[in-house]
């Protein structure tokens, strides 16, 4: 899969001398869907901006469908959509009229049928003649959004898009992205909703302090830093776990009758048939076993305290 976005070596420190970014490095794949996840503070929105031109970089280039941002902006810009995380309207104008003219700043002849597909997928087509500032906060999202699409871009940013807005608009968002998708968009986003992530995203990145920690295919990522637990239940509670099992570092339930085993995901070798060995050796009877992989928010915070560390 070829790359639509490259950035090489990115850098951005401001004049007070904080640096925001350091050095970044990162192809964007075309069609797919990248989630780039950090704490507050952590570069992200940084990185979107610079990418999308609205910063200027200290170092490094980037480069949007082989257009330089820098040297050939207009042409770079043409084929990014930008889902900022603020809200900013003009409140007295009209939501066609808004995102009409977000189209014409591209120098892109007007569309009628565009603009009304547009605000349809958004659920706007009835508020195409009111006021901005006579819709909710959830809907003045949705207008951003339109705004966005309505150049037709080949890449989508979509920063926190669904950051403090009601559970309609974040399904009707990511039922919106898959058809993007489909269409052959390519979406980055940053969440906090980090099982929005888990559940959509092709690839994950992390970012902590300006710096990208890993970049990464998302089942790859699970595969190698997730770990696995195996649950025992046993027949009869035991008071403490039995010496033969001590070399396995279970936990003990606190009703005495669950023990649980911690391995790795994708190692070649789990222990588990030798636990399982030393559990009938011990004496113990089973009534159940269960196992479960951790999840893509426990190894998010896994690396950013390491980063941290």
């Amino acid at each position: 899969m070829s790359s639509i976005v490259n950035v090489s070596g990115l850098g951005k420190t401001y004049e007070g001398g904080f640096t925001a970014l350091h050095s970044v490095d990162l192809e964007i794949r075309e069609g797919e869907i990248l989630a780039l996840l950090g704490p507050n503070g952590a570069g992200k929105t940084t990185l979107i901006s610079t990418i999308c031109g609205l910063t200027n970089a200290t170092s490094g280039s980037v480069t949007v469908g082989g257009f330089d941002i820098r040297e050939d902006w207009r042409a770079a810009r043409r084929l990014i959509g930008l889902v900022p995380q603020e809200i900013n309207l003009e409140p007295f104008e009209k939501v066609g009229n808004t995102v009409r003219f977000s189209r014409g700043l591209f120098g892109l002849p007007r569309d009628e049928a565009l603009i009304d597909r547009v605000l349809k997928s958004l659920s706007l087509d009835d508020k195409k003649d009111e006021r901005i500032r006579h819709l909710s906060g959830g809907m003045k999202r949705r207008v951003l959004i339109a705004k966005a699409l309505v150049h037709e871009p080949r890449v989508l940013f979509l920063d926190e898009p669904t950051a403090g807005v009601d559970v309609e608009l974040r399904r009707d968002m990511w039922e919106l992205v898959d058809q993007l998708r489909a269409d052959g968009v390519t979406i980055i986003l940053t969440t906090h909703y980090i099982e929005e992530a888990e559940a959509i995203a092709d690839r994950i990145g992390v970012i902590n302090k300006g710096e990208l920690l890993l970049i990464e295919d998302k089942a790859a990522l699970m595969a190698r830093l997730g770990k696995k637990q195996m649950v025992i239940e046993l027949a009869e509670p035991v008071d403490a776990i039995p010496a033969g099992l001590m070399d396995f570092d279970l936990t003990r339930s606190d009703d005495g009758r669950g023990l649980t085993y911690t391995y790795e995901a994708g190692g070649k070798r789990t222990g588990i048939t030798r636990l399982l060995a030393a559990v009938q050796g011990a004496g113990l009877v089973l009534a159940d076993v269960e196992t479960k992989q951790s999840s893509l928010e426990e190894i998010f915070v896994g690396l950013v305290h390491e980063g941290a560390a």
